[in-house]
């Protein structure tokens, strides 16, 4: 019979997404003035928050038949985490461009730039998980569960 991973081996992946993102805070200097933030930037971010959106979207399913409580703050996390997400695609949109002076959102195209600036589809591919599982009421309301509720 195996033993379950010890708390510091489980999810070598999350644990090392997670160490990159204290480091990467770490290392914006906030004593000198700070360089503007850019799109590529931006893009990073919001791929990392999809994708962690995509991992709550299947840890909230996975939760709610055997412990309902748990799911329901789970799927309040995917949602609020879906707003933190529109936030930054928006403020992508914000930022000037290189290439063009529109910051319309095309996604029937790539944006300007490399290849790797995908923020309008992924965004889009987010967003029609976010329709199917939550509702506009859900999305606009204050979070409604508390940490006690069991």
């Amino acid at each position: 019979m195996t033993s379950p991973p010890r708390a510091d081996d489980a999810h070598p992946y999350l644990r090392a997404s997670t160490a990159g993102i204290r480091h990467h805070a770490r290392t914006l200097d906030l004593s000198v003035p700070p360089e503007p933030v850019n799109r590529l930037h931006l893009d990073v971010l919001h791929a990392h928050l999809t994708a962690v959106h995509r991992l709550l979207d299947q840890l909230a399913e996975a939760a709610r038949p055997p412990y309902p409580g748990a799911g329901r703050h789970l799927a309040a996390a995917h949602a609020r985490l879906w707003q933190a997400t529109a936030e930054v695609h928006a403020a992508f949109h914000l930022l000037p461009s290189a290439a063009t002076e529109t910051t319309e959102c095309h996604p029937e195209r790539l944006p300007e730039g490399p290849p790797v600036l995908t923020i309008c589809q992924r965004h889009l591919a987010a967003g029609h998980i976010v329709r199917r599982k939550t509702t506009p009421t859900d999305l606009n309301r204050p979070p409604h569960t508390t940490a006690c509720v069991r």
